[in-house]
């Protein structure tokens, strides 16, 4: 196993903008965008840093709100959670219910900003979205592997696709982590077996339809947005599995990936499977 390489957060930015109150309470500027991924049972939100980069000195953190909604937005809103980075992701959510969200900046002092723009996100069974984090981040749910033949019958069982595992294992197929120096996100094999290959920029993972027959290798690819990667995992001398994801989004903490896996021992042809599960961390 390739032993990850350890990341520090890199943050950089502009120091100005700030606002100062009369009463010496620094407020920063609201974000001034709200984005989301949709997935099954959650919601990743990412926003602009601009709150960060007009005062990195007196930045604390963002805090993350929701209401319900029902055409527009509730007015009642409890706090999700905090971060450090311009992105969250909310877990143990209903699918098929409507949430709305805003973020607030919070200075070293305590003062909040005003909301940055309102965003409403329905999450939906949705076998593709898939969160893995960094492995400086979170190891236990830094890892990826496409099938785990968990009752050893041979058999492929949708429980036992597309699976979020441990980084610090060997069977994985590959691990997630960030660059130390531009805090960028890295694909890394991990199992002897398993080699991989850049495929290119893809509107869909249903793009990448037909493994290549060569071209594979051992080496870390970074993680970029709406580029395929595709993989060759050898088991033994003579059972081959092709699989293939699509990276729909790319953070500082965690990225989100289609996949899909060919169950068919050296069939290259590649489908989003039926009957695949999607397993997330919260």
């Amino acid at each position: 196993m390739r032993v990850p390489f350890p990341a520090i957060l890199v943050a950089a930015g502009l120091v100005a903008g700030a606002c100062k109150s009369t009463t010496n309470v620094t407020v920063l500027p609201a974000p001034s965008s709200l984005e989301s991924v949709t997935m099954n049972e959650a919601v990743v939100l990412y926003w602009a840093d601009n709150a960060f980069a007009s005062d990195a000195a007196d930045f604390s953190i963002y805090r993350v709100y929701s209401a319900s909604y029902n055409g527009a937005c509730g007015t009642r809103w409890s706090l999700e959670g905090t971060t450090v980075a311009p992105e969250f992701l909310v877990g143990a959510l209903t699918n098929g219910v409507t949430v709305c969200y805003h973020v607030t900046a919070l200075s070293k002092d305590g003062g909040e900003s005003d909301w940055s723009p309102e965003r409403q996100d329905t999450p939906r069974p949705d076998a593709r979205n898939v969160a893995v984090y960094a492995y400086t981040v979170n190891p236990g749910a830094s890892g990826f592997r496409f099938w785990d033949d968990l009752n050893t019958d041979g058999i492929v069982q949708p429980s036992e696709l597309g699976l979020v595992q441990s980084g610090t294992l060997n069977s994985i197929d590959f691990v997630v982590d960030r660059s130390t120096v531009d805090s960028s996100l890295w694909i890394i094999p991990v199992y002897s077996g398993t080699t991989m290959q850049q495929y290119g920029y893809v509107e869909d993972l249903t793009s990448i339809d037909f493994a290549p027959a060569s071209g594979y290798a051992g080496d870390s690819l970074k993680a970029q947005p709406g580029y395929g990667y595709v993989f060759k995992m050898v088991e033994g001398s003579l059972v081959v599995h092709y699989g293939a994801v699509r990276v729909t989004h790319v953070g500082r903490q965690f990225l989100v990936l289609d996949w899909s896996l060919q169950t068919d021992p050296g069939n290259r042809e590649l489908a989003p499977p039926r009957a695949m599960v999607t397993t997330s961390s919260r």
